[in-house]
């Protein structure tokens, strides 16, 4: 039975919630060039550490640039990075576990052997080490975390795969004659939905957090507006009360996107667990 991972989320409070967290988030990065009329790095003629205005919403740095401008921009790096690495690790995890289910053999247990060295392999070390020689920009970010974040999909994809592939319209389907793609793509993925879906999310939500992390300790694209980066330069000036409209809006703008990630995320867990789902309509006719 397939399940609308769209019913799922959209008829929970939580999940409801994560949709207006992370859709208010996307709009302020799609129309930040409306928002404002500044670009990121613009020197203003305001002086340095100005306080919020009707002209600068968040006040100014101390380069004079306007903080509004730079959180907007740095929405759409997050969400950027975000998005693309829910999309590539997810696309990896299903053509890694979902063949090394259907397939099995050696091929299977090779891939497993990856992810299990893959895995042991300390994340940010490997950044680091990455960053030494280059500077990652947002593609390139897009690359590292994706390669660092699939096979823990993987071994989910592949457990549940394993699962599907032995229930009885996939047998069915396997006797008349279908091949393993044809299995693949018109059986198990449907079914994989709000797994896969929920692996995304995960993903996406770890992407946001490492990407962040990484600007603050400057392992970066100097030249790419971060909302880490903002909070690295923020944190320098502490002691004087421009962190009120500088490090703690930053933080709030990273912690809604967090927050609204897991929020989605949670709405899934009845989809991915009948016990939930039941229990949850046992309370509501309580009720």
């Amino acid at each position: 039975m397939h399940v609308s991972v769209w019913r799922e989320v959209a008829g929970s409070n939580l999940g409801r919630a994560g949709l207006l967290l992370i859709g208010a988030m996307v709009l302020l990065a799609i129309f930040a060039p409306i928002l404002t009329p500044y670009a990121p790095r613009e020197n203003t003629s305001t002086p340095a550490f100005s306080r919020p205005s009707e002209d600068h919403w968040l006040g100014t740095n101390d380069a004079r640039q306007d903080i509004w401008t730079q959180l907007l921009y740095g929405a759409r790096t997050s969400l950027s990075v975000a998005f693309g690495v829910a999309l590539l690790s997810g696309f990896i995890s299903v053509l890694i576990g979902g063949t090394a289910a259907i397939f099995g053999g050696l091929y299977d247990r090779f891939w497993m052997r990856v992810v299990d060295a893959t895995v042991a392999i300390p994340d940010v070390i490997v950044i680091i080490l990455v960053a030494a020689y280059l500077r990652p920009n947002v593609f390139f970010m897009i690359l590292l975390l994706s390669a660092l974040s699939w096979p823990g999909g993987a071994r989910v994809i592949r457990a549940q795969t394993l699962t599907l592939k032995e229930r009885m319209h996939v047998s069915a389907s396997r006797t008349f004659g279908a091949g393993p793609s044809h299995i693949l793509l018109h059986h198990i993925i449907p079914d994989l939905g709000p797994v896969l879906v929920a692996t995304m999310i995960q993903d996406a939500r770890r992407a946001v957090f490492m990407e962040a992390g990484l600007s603050f300790l400057g392992i970066s694209d100097p030249s790419m507006m971060s909302w880490g980066k903002m909070m690295q330069y923020a944190r320098v000036f502490t002691y004087l009360e421009v962190w009120k409209w500088w490090l703690l809006p930053t933080g709030i703008a990273l912690s809604i996107t967090l927050i609204g990630l897991s929020f989605i995320g949670f709405a899934l867990e009845s989809a991915l667990d009948p016990r939930l789902r039941e229990r949850e309509k046992g309370h509501d006719g309580g009720i």
